[in-house]
């Protein structure tokens, strides 16, 4: 039986981190994955390849009706789906060909097929082809991630009704997209759609878009969204999806109590994710599950078993690829004896939108129920040369400040390059940076990071100088 100090099951951002910095410090180090890929949900089904329709989409939105502001004058350009799809499915292969890679520089053994567990130290491995071998180890990390989740009464046939695993291989761009859940990955996929001429509905339960970040960024996002030419159907309440051939009918109910339908040719059941912890046997190492499902773990991300830890998706908090790789390697650092620490305040969201969407830290809504004293203050895009120079004049920075010590407490962003920008917020906090020690920073122009030091001489003295 093959032995290893340290044995990862599942191969996402997570889990081939984890097994990485646990090579790196000189455990010996396996990795179990059930797909012939690695790179689990993130790089197969989710965050790359949908970044590739995002970026494919927007070339073409550009192409369409941006070019000829710059002086670009072309013929009227078509959207080629399949080769979109093709060129996503290239960028997926290099990335999950550079895990491999990485797998095989850091002598990482790798098992294809379905880990489960015999004992606490002892994990089957069931190959596709039938067969299966068992392995002993020390330590086992479970990295096994997240399922799209569903709705009881939706039956999804993966063909018109679908999830967003159906929606990165789509062989039509549909006429009317119907979107249930305006949360990031229907937005996100709903955007690639919209641009390449769909219709897209959005219908959402709660009465505003990602509901979890700071209320000004879902006022700002919807309201560029709607200029873009998406819809919404907000504080309604899907009862029924039904299918009958190329059509799809969606019953709810609006914040009216009154019944109301929608039909689309596609139904993207976007309502969130599930920890996806089936055929691991958790019972037979006596790992324990909390009431949702997720595996039970104390702060240094330990199972009530010892030497079973488990980490990202699988477990509570924020269901972010970033997440996972920071728990990965505080994982493994902690069982080499480190004391690392993760700061999950800290840990940004993004929304790749167009505008792209971020932020880090306490929402505005946040701080009034914790009843905290703060300070706001912002900065539009528009107000921005470098906004003007490219034609990106959506969107503004908001930081939240301490209003008595000037600690940032938060920072949001929507504009050209969020996703990228937000990091200076996060390094900002991680240092516990006053409004003032960002306003009297020196950012280079012209930039879109300038927002972010106006934003800063706002919150701080009321005083940004572009506005």
């Amino acid at each position: 039986m093959s032995q290893f100090d340290v044995t990862v099951i599942g191969s996402g951002p997570g889990g081939y981190v984890a097994a990485i910095r646990a090579a790196q410090l000189g455990f010996k180090t396996a990795i179990i994955e059930k797909y012939s890929t690695l790179g689990g949900t993130c790089l197969n089904v989710g965050c790359i390849p949908s970044k590739a329709l995002l970026d494919s989409s927007e070339h073409f939105e550009n192409a369409k009706h941006n070019f000829a502001g710059h002086g670009i004058i072309i013929n009227e350009p078509q959207a080629d789906i399949a080769r979109m799809i093709e060129r996503k499915n290239e960028v997926v292969k290099q990335n999950t060909d550079g895990i491999n890679y990485l797998m095989n520089k850091n002598k990482i053994t790798v098992f294809e097929g379905l880990g489960s567990f015999e004992s606490a130290t002892q994990i089957k491995i069931t190959k596709n082809d039938g067969s299966s071998e068992t392995i002993e180890s020390k330590y086992t990390i479970i990295a096994t991630g997240s399922k799209p989740s569903s709705l009881p009464f939706i039956s999804l046939d993966k063909e018109r009704v679908i999830t967003s695993t159906e929606a990165l291989n789509l062989k039509e761009i549909p006429k009317h997209l119907v979107v249930i859940g305006g949360g990031v990955i229907g937005l996100e996929l709903g955007s690639v759609y919209l641009r390449l001429g769909a219709q897209v509905t959005v219908v959402e339960f709660m009465d505003k878009i990602i509901p979890g970040m700071d209320g000004a960024l879902s006022k700002e996002l919807t309201k560029v969204l709607k200029k873009q030419g998406m819809k919404f159907m907000l504080s309604t309440a899907v009862s029924a999806v039904e299918r009958n051939g190329d059509t799809v009918k969606i019953t709810a109910k609006d914040k009216k109590g009154e019944e109301v339908v929608v039909e689309g040719d596609y139904c993207l059941v976007s309502v969130g994710r599930r920890p996806y912890t089936d055929g691991l046997a958790l019972e037979k190492a006596g790992v324990e599950l909390d009431e949702r499902g997720r595996v039970k773990v104390n702060d240094h991300l330990q199972t009530n078993v010892s030497n079973i830890y488990a980490i990202g998706d699988v477990i509570k908090g924020a269901m972010l690829a970033h997440k996972a790789e920071e728990e990965g390697v505080l994982v493994a650092e902690i069982l080499a004896g480190q004391k690392p620490h993760i700061n999950y305040n800290l840990i940004p969201g993004v929304v790749y939108t167009w505008p792209e969407v971020a932020g880090v830290g306490k929402t505005e809504e946040q701080l009034k129920e914790e009843g905290v004293a703060y300070k706001v203050g912002s900065f539009p895009m528009r107000a921005l040369g470098r906004s003007r120079a490219s034609g990106d004049i959506d969107g503004l920075v908001k930081i939240i400040a301490d209003e008595k010590t000037d600690e940032v407490l938060g920072m949001h962003i929507i504009g050209a390059r969020a996703a990228d920008l937000i990091a200076e917020g996060v390094i900002a906090m991680e240092f516990r940076a006053s409004a003032e020690d960002i306003a009297r920073s020196s950012h280079a122009h012209p930039t879109y990071a300038e927002a972010i030091k106006e934003a800063a001489l706002d919150a701080t003295a009321k005083r940004p100088i572009h506005m």
